[in-house]
């Protein structure tokens, strides 16, 4: 039992949530399992809350929103800077969590899947302190206030990440919140809703409800108390919640799914373009809503993609998530495993050129749920592999002929989250870029910017997150005419 887990062990965390500033039992018996992926053995129960557990915490942050409301941007900004305090301390077991829970290597998740979340407490704080919430407009004044009650439905793939881009800016914006983070990986939660205790949040601002969609997530979005509701999720669970939030016609914010295409040009330098393309793609072993799982590259070239492509997944280490070896740790759950393993099969079966990888463990792995990075070259637009989320380590390459060619397979789906581009003529690459309809493009692998508004076209959700425009979420526009005069 790692540290972490123990820790929530001891102090009976499992059983029970956080409502109204205190740790309370929950209301029925209903219990969840939490399996570790990598030796798919259950390492904990936690329990599962209903409808009554959803009343009890949203009449508590109804009850904190009217106080927490009126508070200062100065006073949020204290109390967000002294929850990253509280965070960074406990920084190692959210990495010990995140690997048991979900399967993350241990590297990644102290790499990438920890550090990145705080990033997100940080980037909230900061905007709050300069963010414009009374604006002249003549003699109107443009105010912006809290919208009110949120509901907050995060996921398995990057659980705290997750958790801290809507819980932050929330929090920053004035608004009260319920979090209903993924049955499947909880633990993150239960810490982070200690953290927001150490931190000193008054009671009813913050509360944690662990359930699962159908119960406890839909009466978070129904809930007629409630003022908007924030879910990160497949776009099957985001309908849903949207159909379920609608009668009560309030605001529904959606980060869904995606099949982000990695658009390389002729120009581009081919070594860093696909090797990082792979990177990319596979990043959370492909467990990401905007990974560029669709490299579209010149067919004039297609058998050197192909070459670098399989050299760069041949570099990737999958296994013990423990291990400081390993690159790449387990699926996240069976489900999610049995999905990708039908998907490879699914692009064998529709004529797809096996590049590497294929259905399967890796060699050498006979138990825990470890999928073998797999291209897939020569894959047609009208194929399966092509068209549907897969939302695991399956890279599909897709050749064009011309630049029109490329752009409009790059558009050739439902979704439009994220989109890449490759060149070294930018003037081209930036043209491309602006063609391509998705909420976000990445040029030539840049840092990741906690301040870039994240969200989707189409059917990968709308609203946007991170920065100013993913607190701007959170809030209403009043208008008061006269203001000035």
């Amino acid at each position: 039992m790692t540290t972490a887990l123990k820790h929530l062990v001891d102090n009976n965390r499992l059983g029970q949530f956080f409502i109204d500033g205190k740790w309370v039992d929950a209301s029925g018996t209903a219990k969840g399992a939490v399996t570790n992926p990598a030796t798919e053995e259950v390492i904990a129960h936690i329990a599962l809350g209903d409808a009554q557990d959803v009343d009890k915490a949203v009449a508590a942050a109804r009850r904190a929103f009217a106080s927490w409301s009126r508070t200062t941007p100065e006073h949020r900004a204290g109390l967000l800077t002294r929850l990253l305090s509280v965070l960074e301390a406990r920084s190692e077991m959210f990495v010990e969590c995140l690997t048991a829970e979900m399967g993350a290597a241990i590297s990644y998740a102290r790499a990438s899947q920890v550090p990145l979340a705080l990033a997100h407490v940080k980037t909230s704080r900061d905007v709050l302190l300069s963010f414009p919430f009374l604006e002249k407009r003549g003699h109107t004044a443009i105010v912006r206030e809290s919208i009110g009650v949120c509901s907050l439905i995060t996921p398995w793939n990057w659980p705290l990440f997750q958790i801290t881009a809507k819980v932050s800016p929330a929090l920053a914006a004035g608004c009260t919140v319920i979090l209903k983070p993924s049955e499947l990986a909880p633990l993150d939660a239960l810490l982070f809703a200690e953290a927001i205790e150490e931190a000193g949040f008054p009671a009813g601002v913050f509360n944690l409800v662990n359930g699962d969609g159908p119960l406890v997530g839909q009466s978070m979005a129904s809930h007629p108390d409630v003022d908007m509701v924030s879910i990160t999720g497949s776009t099957r669970a985001g309908v849903l919640v949207a159909q379920a939030a609608a009668p009560t016609v309030k605001r529904v914010a959606q980060e869904l799914g995606g099949k982000s295409p990695n658009v390389i040009l002729p120009d581009a330098d081919l070594e860093r373009a696909v090797s990082m393309g792979v990177g990319s793609a596979f990043r959370n072993l492909g467990q990401s809503c905007s990974a560029p799982t669709r490299m579209i590259v010149p067919r004039a070239l297609l058998a050197e993609v192909e070459s670098i492509a399989a050299k760069a997944a041949s570099e990737l280490v999958v296994g013990d998530p423990l291990s400081p070896e390993t690159t790449h740790g387990a699926i996240a759950n069976q489900a999610q495993f049995n999905r990708i393993q039908m998907m490879i099969e699914t692009g064998l079966s529709e004529g797809a050129k096996l590049v590497t990888g294929g259905a399967g463990r890796p060699d050498g792995l006979t138990t825990g749920l470890f999928a073998r990075p797999t291209i897939f070259s020569e894959v047609k637009t009208d194929m399966q592999i092509a068209k549907e989320e897969i939302f695991g380590p399956v890279l599909c390459i897709i050749p064009y002929d011309t630049l029109e060619e490329a752009i409009e397979i790059a558009n050739d789906t439902v979704y439009g989250l994220g989109a890449q581009v490759q060149g070294k003529d930018m003037d081209a690459v930036r043209q491309v870029a602006g063609q391509i309809r998705s909420g976000q493009v990445h040029l030539n692998y840049p840092a990741w910017d906690p301040q870039a508004p994240f969200g989707g076209y189409k059917q990968s959700g709308n609203g946007r997150e991170y920065g100013p425009e993913g607190m701007a979420e959170y809030l209403e526009v009043k208008s008061i005419l006269g203001y000035f005069d």
